[in-house]
């Protein structure tokens, strides 16, 4: 096969263009001997004459002008690369992978994705759902470059692997069933809710904000049912089973479920975005950071 230098080709189209070895010389900014000098390396490279003998001048041979009909299309995409590398620089192109847990998707993935897509057309966002736990995991091995998860598992501010952001403090509001005695009360404390049967995981980060919660709040939660999914558990509540508490941005309408928000012990849970220490230096990256943190309102 052939040796193909790209400089050399741009030698011989300009030499093609501007007729003479002095203009080609005078447009590239080189010595006419160096012009020649590249020509004639290039012909020895793809083993043709490229140039002819026409009087005082020099013509291209039949051998250029066809290498020429094939190197203008590697010269059109060498142009369409600039183009795109130009764009991704500017953060106006590429893919930001995003490993996000349930709830998240919808009340901040999402709504940053469609303002990305208006504003930056060129940044193409992959969403991958995970666990708040595992989020950090796919982070580390680089199978997501964006995570988004709870402050309760997150790593320290001091694992050297990870930057991390403060996002939203979505606050931890009560489910009850619409006919419970507490659903229309002038105020609500969680305190005020000991008693109850109280439904949520059996393990897991939302059984340890709940436990966290009510312990914070004075009592130990007796758990009357285990759930993990928002629509089981709300189910539940509405069946008059229990009592839950549910993040804000998560809440789902049912008719016979009342969500109160809580007094002054009302707890909340913090959203965090993490991205590998070094990497939020990049453009489209950081683009997504600043839709997600428009989205959460930060």
């Amino acid at each position: 096969m052939a040796e193909w230098d790209i400089r050399k080709l741009q030698i011989l189209r300009t030499l093609g263009e501007r007729g003479t070895v002095t203009a080609a010389a005078e447009a590239l900014r080189m010595t006419p001997s160096a012009v020649s000098q590249q020509l004639t390396n290039l012909a020895k490279q793809l083993g043709v004459p490229l140039l002819e003998a026409q009087g005082r001048r020099v013509r291209l041979t039949d051998a250029a002008r066809l290498v020429l009909r094939h190197a203008e299309s590697v010269f059109e995409q060498l142009e369409r690369a600039d183009a795109d590398l130009a764009a991704y620089t500017r953060g106006e192109a590429g893919e930001v992978r995003v490993g996000a847990f349930s709830t998240a998707v919808p009340a901040l993935v999402v709504p940053a994705v469609r303002a990305l897509r208006a504003a930056h057309p060129g940044v193409t966002v992959r969403v991958r759902e995970a666990e708040a736990g595992e989020a950090y995991e796919l982070l580390a091995a680089a199978e997501v470059d964006l995570a988004l998860s709870l402050a309760a598992q997150a790593p320290t501010a001091t694992d050297p692997r990870f930057s991390l952001s403060p996002l939203l403090a979505d606050p931890l509001d009560v489910a009850l069933p619409r006919d419970h005695a507490l659903a229309s009360a002038r105020e609500l404390r969680l305190a005020d809710l000991a008693g109850e049967s109280w439904i949520f995981g059996g393990s897991g980060p939302w059984a340890d904000i709940t436990r966290t919660a009510c312990e914070g709040a004075g009592f130990s939660p007796h758990q009357g049912h285990s759930a993990a999914g928002w629509t089981a558990i709300l189910a539940m509540v509405e069946a008059g089973m229990g009592v839950a508490l549910v993040p804000r941005m998560a809440t789902a309408r049912r008719d016979g479920v009342v969500t109160r928000e809580l007094g002054a012990d009302r707890p909340v849970r913090h959203v965090i975005a993490a991205v590998r220490r070094g990497a939020g230096q990049g453009l489209a990256l950081s683009r997504m950071l600043g839709a997600l943190r428009v989205a959460a309102g930060a």
